[in-house]
């Protein structure tokens, strides 16, 4: 498995969180992320709400290659059942036509990625004195740093296209059963979730496949991906958080058991064949983590940890039978969010992945640092520049994101934009040092 450290510093490039809440409670449809209007009727819906958006991206280093023509058609919609009972429906409707017009990608890459259809939250709601439950397929955000998946452990990912897609689009709904209880300044939650959903990180060949280490001489060969299954007590996810917000104060822990959404490369080598055999698993782990935030004012500070145990990392030693080695990992992160003049925003974070019982034969070092660097500002009413760049302080590995968005009319947007990568081929950035991009995104939204 490619440096599963640098995966912490990229998830920064994707869209910014919202900032600490400014009052000593929250209400539970904030938390449960509902409070939109109400229906009116006791029964009835608030109709379909979405939008539809065409998306064009073109890798530039040679052979240069349309690598995104797709359009795609994000429905949903909430109501209510009752004066307790609240539902949503949702679904993602996708078709990208690069994979119909060049041969550029191998069948069973336009095969996973040409079309695309995917549930996305539905579930119902309802409540008993201070407790809300949720049934049904939801998102479950715990993590509270802008943009990054640190402490969000329970979200798994759309890897397809990388890191690169906003936030609200990577993120992919788990079936899961969940019930919060409200009592004073504190909130506690309790989390099931019996068959998880894992990480997408599509087919080898694919653009932003996560191809894995090869000695010189020899060839990569990838299994089908090993997913547990069923419903037996060892393959469910579960877990716990509390969290209560004290004078500004914003302060959170919890713990999670769960099938490891990231994907472990485990490896075999077949000496006549010069092949690496690799399939992608998913181990079990344990999650101990916590948050912290603190709005003061013009400056919004936050940080996280995470500790877990029982991933397993790739070994570079030929040796190894399995091409793996578990290592138990401590994650942190602290960033201040600036509000600046002329509607502009700086965001500054720093990071660190650090390893105990250390194992020299992994790619990364014992101590894995990076930080990350966003500057936001409207240039003109309805024009917004952005500016990101997420890099390791260990090696030269960087991710550089520059755009515009135009709000050219009410509901319409058009963005421009480009994703550049550097480094070497064993860091999360330069592995892609040849899908260089520019891109366009044109949304309607309803």
């Amino acid at each position: 498995m490619l440096p599963r450290h640098l995966t912490l510093i990229a998830i920064c490039c994707l869209s910014l969180g919202a900032t600490a809440a400014e009052d000593d409670t929250l209400s539970r449809d904030a938390l449960f992320g509902d409070d939109l209007p109400q229906p009116r009727s006791k029964d009835a819906g608030n109709g379909v709400k979405g939008f539809v958006q065409f998306e064009g991206a073109r890798t530039t280093p040679d052979p240069a290659h349309w690598s995104k023509l797709r359009t795609r058609a994000d429905l949903s919609s909430n109501g209510k059942l009752g004066s307790d009972l609240k539902w949503k429906l949702g679904a993602r409707i996708d078709y990208d036509f690069a994979y119909g017009i060049n041969d550029f990608y191998n069948p069973d890459v336009e095969k996973n990625q040409r079309w695309d259809i995917q549930l996305r939250e539905n579930y119902v709601d309802f409540s008993a004195g201070n407790w809300d439950f949720r049934l049904g397929r939801q998102h479950v955000v715990w993590g509270e740093m802008v943009g990054l998946f640190f402490a969000d452990v329970v979200s798994a990912r759309d890897m397809r296209e990388f890191i690169l897609p906003e936030f609200d689009q990577l993120r992919t709904p788990q079936w899961a059963a969940r019930a919060e209880y409200f009592v004073d300044d504190i909130h506690a939650e309790l989390l099931w979730i019996p068959v998880a959903t894992v990480d997408n990180i599509g087919k080898p060949g694919a653009e932003y496949f996560p191809h894995q280490p090869v000695a010189p001489g020899f060839k990569a060969q990838y299994l089908p991906e090993q997913r547990r299954s069923g419903n037996a007590a060892d393959n469910m996810n579960y877990g716990a958080r509390i969290s209560t917000l004290k004078s500004g104060w914003d302060v959170s822990a919890f713990y999670y058991r769960s099938t490891d959404s990231n994907a472990t490369f485990y490896r075999n080598i077949d000496l006549p064949s010069q092949t690496f055999i690799y399939q992608a698993r998913h181990d079990r782990i344990h999650q101990y983590g916590g948050t912290l935030a603190k709005d003061f004012g013009d400056i919004v500070w936050k940080a996280e940890g995470v500790y877990t145990r029982g991933r397993s990392f790739t070994s570079l030693n030929p040796q190894d039978s399995d091409g793996v080695v578990r290592q138990n990992t401590l994650d942190w992160a602290t960033g201040l969010d600036f509000t600046l003049p002329a509607e502009s925003r700086l965001n500054i974070q720093i990071f660190q992945r650090q390893y105990f019982g250390f194992n020299e034969d992994i790619i990364s070092d014992k101590r894995e640092n990076g930080y990350s660097l966003l500057l936001n500002t409207k240039v003109v009413p309805n024009w917004e520049a952005q500016a990101l760049f997420i890099s390791s302080l260990n090696r030269t590995d960087w991710l550089f994101r520059p755009r515009v968005t135009w709000n050219f009319q009410r509901n319409w947007r058009w963005v421009f934009g480009a994703d550049v990568f550097n480094g070497p081929t064993t860091g999360l950035f330069g592995r892609y040092d040849q899908q260089d991009r520019v891109y366009s995104e044109v949304r309607f939204s309803f």
